[in-house]
């Protein structure tokens, strides 16, 4: 017997549908999906967590400094003749930055293995892919879902029965974080 459901797919296709609903999952809060999909999603969301949460405080803050380009008014980069080509000015800048540990850079990289990569699109710009900007869900299981789930032993998630489907009759539930 398999310790996983199968889903009715091939090993890639069951790899891809649950990679793609965990990072839904965890973008959106909730998804609507069947029970046995459901199940198969807890597993794997309720383990990234579970990782965020014991990885949570592993870091240091270093300062470093950085060359930054320089900018007028309008935004764009102040530009000086030197020797007739035209130059970028570069100011240096001191910035704070978190450097992971090894064991959580080793998370970072296990929960990178799972989650796809989510765009988000501002509404006024739908379609364009102008202010489109990457979400790091890595990040997010570190700095906002992690430290609510700092104080709890498991049970992430909650799986709610909502009736079955029209079309083929199947139960399907809404899986959302607690």
């Amino acid at each position: 017997m398999a310790g996983y459901r199968k889903l009715g797919r091939t090993s890639s296709q069951r790899k891809a549908l649950l990679r793609n609903q965990v990072t839904a999952l965890l973008y959106r809060g909730k998804i609507v999906t069947t029970e046995a999909k459901a199940k198969e999603i807890r597993r794997i969301a309720e383990g990234l967590i579970a990782m965020a949460v014991r990885e949570k405080d592993n870091f240091d803050t270093v300062t470093v400094t950085a060359k930054v380009p320089r900018k007028d008014a309008d935004g764009k980069r102040v530009k000086e003749v030197v020797d007739g080509k035209k130059k970028t000015v570069y100011d240096e800048v001191e910035k704070t930055i978190k450097k992971d540990q090894p064991s959580r850079l080793h998370a970072r990289r296990q929960m990178l293995k799972v989650l796809y990569p989510v765009k988000e699109v501002p509404k006024k710009a739908a379609g364009k892919k102008k202010n489109t900007k990457e979400i790091d869900l890595a990040d997010k299981l570190f700095t906002e879902i992690a430290p609510k789930y700092a104080d709890r032993k498991g049970g992430y998630t909650r799986i709610v029965k909502i009736g079955q489907r029209k079309g083929d009759a199947a139960m399907e539930v809404i899986i959302e974080l607690v």
